[in-house]
């Protein structure tokens, strides 16, 4: 991926004094309002853009399953190779690691899910800025309660895993051994897994365990959510020799248009 920290000719000129003779202004000013407006417009464009693609209503207090982004998994398939590895965030509260993971996960080939309640909206602006158009590049589903993720899971054919990532975890993330059908769990930012989710990846039938990645706890009081994810994510992958990258197919266009960004600009 090339450099994503371009800084535009308006940003250079404005930290930098200059004088400018009267005739040299005249040419010079207007070709500075074009560019102004011409970065402007595509920043415009992009949000707008982005923006069609978002549902409402949110998730509720009462735990009702919230509509995903638009476009959500039109880009890609549901098939075996999404289905290697899933990652499942358990009530999620900050919009902008959801958004994070959400590009994560469309770069790894896994699949991702959402159960709640969560802390945000799904159209929040931070969740639309963290995940840029990548949201039909992922195998997305929400779940409206730990619950209804269960009755999910159990139905789900072929070999599983329930694994909990928890700074109490009984064995280091890079020690474990992964394999395919691994759903790999997050908690809340706040607060964690919850109880339920903990005993589960702790069963004899579906459970896999629970797993830290070391740190540092004198003075780090916990990873970010986002950050934790990818180091388990890319781990996982490594062990299953990319196998769900390697194989992924290229991308399709959503509604006939293609994506958006040629750079990252917001990374």
């Amino acid at each position: 991926m090339g450099s994503c920290g371009r800084s535009s000719l308006s940003f250079i000129i404005a930290s930098r004094p200059f004088h400018l003779q009267h005739r040299s202004s005249e040419r010079l000013l207007p070709s500075l309002g074009l560019i102004h407006l011409n970065l402007k417009r595509r920043l415009s464009l992009s949000t707008t853009s982005f923006s069609s693609k978002i549902l409402s209503p949110p998730l509720s207090d009462k735990g009702k399953v919230s509509a995903l982004p638009r476009g959500a998994g039109e880009g890609v398939k549901e098939d075996a190779r999404s289905k290697m590895l899933q990652v499942v965030l358990v009530s999620p509260q900050i919009p902008g690691n959801t958004g994070c993971i959400a590009r994560t996960c469309a770069a790894s080939a896994v699949g991702l899910h959402l159960v709640g309640p969560l802390g945000f909206q799904v159209d929040d602006a931070k969740v639309k800025r963290a995940g840029l158009d990548y949201w039909p590049y992922v195998v997305v589903k929400a779940h409206s309660s730990w619950a209804e993720f269960q009755e999910y899971f159990r139905q789900q054919e072929g070999e599983k895993r329930m694994i909990a990532f928890t700074k109490r975890g009984t064995k280091i993330h890079s020690e474990f051994s992964y394999r395919r059908g691994d759903y790999l769990l997050f908690g809340s930012e706040t607060s964690g897994l919850p109880p339920e989710a903990l005993s589960d990846c702790k069963d004899e039938i579906y459970g896999g365990g629970t797993i830290r990645i070391p740190m540092v706890e004198t003075y780090v009081r916990c990873l970010n959510l986002s950050v934790s994810v990818g180091v388990a994510v890319y781990e996982a992958s490594r062990q299953l020799n990319y196998e769900q990258i390697e194989c992924a197919p290229e991308a399709d266009s959503v509604n006939g248009e293609e994506p958006l960004f040629a750079d990252d600009i917001f990374a």
